[in-house]
C-alpha cells in the first residue's frame, strides 16, 4: 500500500500515558485509511491518527488513500486481515468498505469523516473522529450491525441507518446548503423540492403484501429505530403529507420530536419491499442522494458487517 506508515507503540509510553486498549476485543495490530480529501478530514488527519495511535499499546498502519486506488488500497487492507480497520472517510466510502468487509471481514470502525456522519455517530455518538477514534479503541467490543440494501437492477447501494425515496429526498441538498450557511443555494433548492413535491408518489409493497401508495416511504435500521427492539428487520415508515403545509409540519415535528407522532406516519416492521412510480425515485441513502430506477427493491440483512463499537452502541444507549 502506498503512503502507508507502521510503528509499535511503546508499552512504557502506554503506561506513562494511562492510555488501555479495550479488554472485548484483541487490538494488537490495526489498520486506518483515510481520505484526507473527505468531508472534514484535512490534510493532517494521517499524522494526527498515528500520534494518538502511539499513545497505545498496539501495531498500526495508517494508509492515506490515492485517487484512482481507492479500491487496491481497500482490497489489501481487508486483505491483510486486520484485527480491526478504521475508515476515516465520507459516509459514502465508509458504507461501501463496511459492504465489501462483511460478516466474515474484519472488524470495521467508521469515524466520522464525512458530512452527514449517519453510521459513525450512530456508533460512537460524536462527530469528532479523535474522539471516536479513542473511544472504539479504549471501550470497543463486536457489534453486530444490521442494515439494508436497496437495488433497482442498476444501482445497488447498502445502508445502515436509513434510506429515503420519494419526492422528500429532494429536501436533503436544501437541509445540506442550509447546514453549510449557503441561504441562497438552500432556497434554490428548496424551491425545486417544492415544484416535484407533491407530483410524483410511490406505490409500495412490504413483504409481499398488497400494494399502497404514499408520499414517501423510509425505511430504518434496528441500530438506529426506536421502534424495533431487536435485528428482526427494517423499520417502514410511509409518509404522505398532503400538502406544502403538511410537508412542513413534518420537516418541523423530525427536527424538534419523533416524527412517528405526526398522524401523517405509519409504520411497520419489514424484510422486504417493492417500490415503483411513475417516474424516476430520488432517494437519500445513509445521507448519499441517488436518483433510482422507477422500479426498485429494498431487502433487509440480519448481519451486514462487525463493528467495533461501544456496548451498546450510541444509538442504541440513546434510544
Amino acid at each position: 500500500m502506498t503512503d502507508t506508515q507502521t510503528f509499535d507503540a511503546s508499552p512504557a509510553a502506554n503506561e506513562d500515558d494511562g492510555r488501555t486498549l479495550s479488554s472485548h476485543v484483541p487490538l494488537a495490530n490495526v489498520i486506518m485509511l483515510v481520505n484526507s480529501l473527505s468531508g472534514s478530514v484535512g490534510n493532517q488527519a494521517a499524522t494526527e491518527a498515528e500520534a494518538i495511535f502511539a499513545e497505545y499499546d498496539c501495531k498500526a498502519e495508517v494508509v492515506s488513500l490515492e485517487s484512482g486506488q481507492f479500491d487496491e488500497q481497500i482490497q489489501t487492507a481487508i486483505d491483510a486481515c486486520p484485527d480491526v480497520l478504521f475508515v476515516l472517510a465520507g459516509d459514502g466510502t465508509a458504507g461501501t468498505i463496511a459492504s465489501r468487509a462483511g460478516p466474515n471481514g474484519p472488524l470495521i470502525a467508521p469515524l466520522p469523516g464525512g458530512t452527514m456522519n449517519m453510521l459513525p455517530k450512530a456508533l460512537y455518538g460524536t462527530a469528532d473522529w479523535k474522539a471516536a477514534l479513542r473511544l472504539a479503541l479504549e471501550e470497543g467490543a463486536e457489534q453486530e450491525v444490521a442494515g439494508g440494501e436497496v437495488s433497482d437492477g442498476v444501482v445497488k447501494q447498502a445502508f445502515y441507518c436509513a434510506a429515503i425515496l420519494g419526492a422528500p429526498a429532494l429536501w436533503a441538498p436544501a437541509r445540506e446548503a442550509m447546514r453549510t450557511g449557503k441561504i441562497s443555494l438552500a432556497w434554490t433548492h428548496a424551491r425545486k423540492a417544492l415544484k416535484r413535491a407533491f407530483s410524483g408518489r410511490l406505490r409500495f409493497s412490504l413483504d409481499g403484501s398488497p400494494m399502497k401508495r404514499t408520499g414517501a416511504l423510509v425505511l430504518i435500521s434496528p441500530m438506529i429505530s426506536k421502534a424495533m427492539d431487536e435485528n428482526t428487520g427494517l423499520e417502514a415508515a410511509a409518509m404522505d403529507p398532503t400538502d406544502a403545509a403538511q410537508a412542513f409540519r413534518l420537516a418541523a415535528h423530525a427536527v424538534m420530536n419523533d416524527w412517528r407522532n405526526d398522524p401523517s406516519v405509519t409504520t411497520k416492521a419489514t424484510r422486504k419491499v417493492d417500490v415503483h412510480a411513475r417516474s424516476k425515485i430520488p432517494a437519500v441513502i445513509d445521507g448519499e442522494p441517488v436518483l433510482l430506477k422507477h422500479t426498485a427493491k429494498v431487502r433487509f440483512i440480519r448481519k451486514a458487517f462487525r463493528a467495533l463499537a461501544p456496548n451498546p452502541p450510541a444509538a442504541a444507549d440513546a434510544a
